[in-house]
C-alpha cells in the first residue's frame, strides 16, 4: 500500500464516521490549547467515555489555567476522583503552575519544553504540538499502533518497535492538516478494534493493563477518596474504613507519601 493508498484510506473512514468529542472543538487559542492539556493527562491509560463527563466537570471547575494552578491539591484530586491513576492530576496541577510562573500562562509551543513538564513523555507533548497549534508531530499511542502495523506490519511474526513504526508515520503524515490527520488514525484504529483487529499486540511497547480489582491502584485510589472528603484524617480511623489488609494499605500509603501526594504529621495523614 503506498502512502497515498493509506491516507485515502484513513481519510474516507473519518469523513464518514469520525467521532465528535469535546477536546476536538479547538480554535487555535491559548483557552483551546489548555483544554487540550486537559484532556491528554486524562487520556492517559483511559478510556475516552470515561473521560468525557469528567473532563467536562474538570473545566468547569477550572475554567483556565490560572484557576488549576491557584487550586488546591484536594480540589483536584476530587474531581479527578474516578479515572484512577491520581499521579496524573497531581502532575497536571504542577504542570499548570510551572506554566502560569514560568511561561507567561501560555502553553510552550515545543516538544522539547512540552516534555519539562511534569507527566508529559514524547506522545502527548507531539500530541498537543498537533491539536493545539496543528503543528506536524510524529504520535504513537495505541490506536494509532493498531493502524499501522495492521497496514505494513501485518504479516511480521516478529513484534514491531515504535521505531520501525516512527519512520512509516513520517512517510504518511498530512502535514498540511496534522490535527484532524491524527484524530482520523485515532477514531480508524479504534474501529479496528472494535472488528477484532489485535495487531496492536505485535507491537514492542504492547503490555497487557493489569485488573484494577485487587491491586495496589485499588488501595491508592480508595485511601485518596476517602481523604478528599476528609482533609486530615488519623491513621486508625483511615485503616478503619479501608477493606484492605493492613500490610497492602501501608504500601499504598507509603508510595503515596514518597511521592508527595499525601503527608503524615502526628499519626494523622492529609493530602499535601
Amino acid at each position: 500500500m503506498t502512502p497515498k493508498q493509506f491516507q485515502k484510506t484513513v481519510w474516507e473512514y473519518y469523513k464518514k464516521h469520525g467521532r465528535v468529542l469535546p477536546w476536538r472543538l479547538t480554535d487555535g487559542t491559548e483557552l483551546s490549547a489548555y483544554k487540550i492539556l486537559v484532556s491528554e493527562y486524562m487520556l492517559q491509560q483511559t478510556q475516552v467515555d470515561r473521560v468525557i463527563p469528567k473532563y467536562q466537570a474538570f473545566l468547569k471547575r477550572f475554567p483556565t489555567i490560572v484557576k488549576l494552578a491557584e487550586s488546591s491539591n484536594a480540589d483536584v484530586l476530587s474531581l479527578w476522583s474516578g479515572l484512577g491513576y491520581n499521579r496524573r492530576a497531581l502532575f497536571l496541577k504542577r504542570a499548570a503552575e510551572k506554566i502560569v510562573h514560568e511561561y507567561g500562562k501560555k502553553i510552550p509551543r515545543s516538544t522539547e519544553t512540552l516534555q519539562t513538564l511534569p507527566g508529559i513523555g514524547s506522545y502527548t507533548a507531539g500530541a498537543i504540538m498537533s491539536f493545539a497549534w496543528n503543528t506536524p508531530s510524529v504520535c504513537i499511542e495505541t490506536n494509532i499502533r493498531t493502524v499501522y502495523i495492521h497496514h505494513f506490519f501485518a504479516d511480521r511474526e516478529e513484534k514491531v518497535s515504535d521505531q520501525e513504526l516512527l519512520s512509516v508515520i513520517q512517510k504518511t503524515c498530512d502535514i498540511q492538516n496534522p490535527r484532524e490527520w491524527y484524530w482520523a488514525l485515532m477514531d480508524y484504529g479504534a474501529y479496528l478494534k472494535s472488528q477484532g483487529v489485535k495487531t496492536h499486540r505485535k507491537s514492542g511497547s504492547y503490555a497487557k493493563q493489569k485488573a484494577f480489582k485487587g491491586s495496589l491502584r485499588e488501595v491508592r485510589g480508595a485511601i485518596l477518596k476517602i481523604l478528599t472528603k476528609n482533609p486530615r484524617i488519623s491513621l486508625v480511623k483511615l485503616y478503619t474504613q479501608l477493606p484492605f489488609d493492613i500490610e497492602r494499605t501501608e504500601r499504598a500509603l507509603g508510595d503515596l507519601k514518597k511521592e508527595g501526594i499525601l503527608v503524615e504529621e502526628r499519626k494523622h495523614v492529609r493530602i499535601c
